[in-house]
């Protein structure tokens, strides 16, 4: 038996009124209980010996009685949208197996999550439920990533932050528990509740939420690379993911990396996006071997790639792009910062001193934005002029607007 968690919301004395029907009416009633009892996030430490740590997040199944019957399929695959697999290996690198959670291993996490639901007051489930929800998780994943050894790494996570409330958190919050949220506004809006004990039921969830999001991080933090995430703190990049792994898969090359991040934290997106897959798609070589050209390295990412709608928006697979890519880490890695910014630059068609500004004054406002979003703004820079920078928080705010249109942020 693996050594298997699950984490589920604490107890507070409204769940007592939430889930009473005569207070609430029925339907809220349900839901609440379905989220005092349903997990949160479920935890396999050492699942094989390739692995330290699994992670699946799961969202409120409140449809768990449709979503058992095939005929509801597309419910499940709703639901599983909203599922969170993170993976991290014996060499401390972390993935988003998302891509790999097929209709089966969501049809066997609905299955055994219906076996262990529980009413109101009742006993809690014993162990049987979590011991044959996770031997059939693990054995499909186990299975499925044994047979895609050679393919690891373009799961290797590229997006996500662990922070609490940050863009692109892996605690996203909006479609953990809509059901719930739903009915408890219908409710007040119906006046089955009032405001003060839909204060109290809010703040209960924000407090519960907290808890297990702080539960999560500090058990993937344990099983990160503590020196790696001590560089990756002093870039100013926050708990980036992406960039984590960037400064892990090659840990010769971390310190002018982490450099780099340190000057230019704004590109944090753009870093992992663009050169993670090069560095998972090249079989890390001696020192001693020769270097690999630049078209070689974009010839052999290309070929290596899928198909993916997000690369393809942002056009990071486009023969410019993947060349000056390339460049880019060749520069990285050998120290040069002069050549870095020039292939930034080139890379996103900008002249130099863009990029060179940006190095020099490290504008908190700009924030991180998206690759493709970092473009935009370059080239919006650029447009207008040295002289028409933005000078404090409302006006990069501001000049973010006019390069990226709101219907497309």
């Amino acid at each position: 038996m693996k050594d298997v968690e699950f984490f589920t919301v604490d107890a507070v004395p409204i769940d007592r009124d939430l889930q009473d029907p005569g207070n609430t009416g029925p339907e809220l009633a349900q839901l609440a209980a379905s989220y005092a009892n349903s997990p949160r996030a479920i935890v396999v430490r050492d699942p094989s010996s390739d692995w330290r740590l699994f992670v699946v997040m799961l969202p409120l199944a409140s449809r768990l009685s449709l979503m058992t019957n095939p005929i509801f399929a597309h419910l499940t695959r709703a639901w599983g949208l909203n599922v969170r697999f993170v993976g991290v290996d014996r060499d401390q690198l972390v993935y988003d197996f998302r891509a790999l959670l097929s209709d089966r291993t969501l049809r066997l996490l609905v299955d055994v999550l219906a076996r262990s639901e529980v009413a109101p007051g009742a006993p809690r489930p014993d162990n049987d439920a979590l011991d044959l929800l996770f031997a059939s998780l693990a054995d499909e994943m186990l299975t499925t990533l044994d047979r895609r050894r050679d393919d690891w790494g373009r799961h290797l996570d590229r997006e996500h932050r662990i922070e609490p409330h940050a863009a692109g958190s892996l605690f996203d919050r909006a479609g953990r528990h809509p059901d719930f949220l739903a009915s408890l506004r219908a409710a007040l809006r119906d006046e089955i509740i009032d405001v003060d004990f839909y204060g109290r039921a809010l703040r209960s969830v924000d407090l519960r939420e907290d808890a297990i999001d702080g539960r999560v991080r500090a058990v993937l933090e344990s099983a990160l690379d503590p020196v790696t995430l001590a560089k990756l703190s002093k870039t100013g990049a926050g708990l980036h993911l992406g960039c984590y792994n960037w400064l892990r898969i090659d840990a010769r090359h971390a310190a002018p990396r982490a450099h780099l991040l340190a000057r230019l934290p704004s590109f944090a997106n753009f870093f992992a996006d663009a050169l993670v897959p090069i560095d998972a798609s090249c079989p890390q070589r001696d020192a001693a071997d020769e270097p690999q050209p630049d078209d070689t390295l974009a010839t052999s990412l290309t070929t290596r790639t899928t198909f993916e709608l997000r690369p393809i928006a942002a056009r990071e697979r486009s023969v410019h792009s993947l060349y000056w890519a390339a460049a880019l880490k060749r520069a990285i890695d050998a120290g040069q910062d002069r050549a870095t910014i020039e292939a930034i630059a080139q890379r996103f068609a900008v002249g130099d001193n863009i990029v060179r500004r940006i190095w020099r004054e490290r504008p908190a406002a700009l924030g991180q934005p998206p690759t493709w979003q970092l473009g935009q703004i370059l080239r919006q820079l650029q447009a207008n002029g040295e002289r028409a920078w933005p000078a404090d928080a409302d006006g990069w705010q501001s000049l973010i607007a006019s390069a990226v249109p709101a219907e497309a942020a």
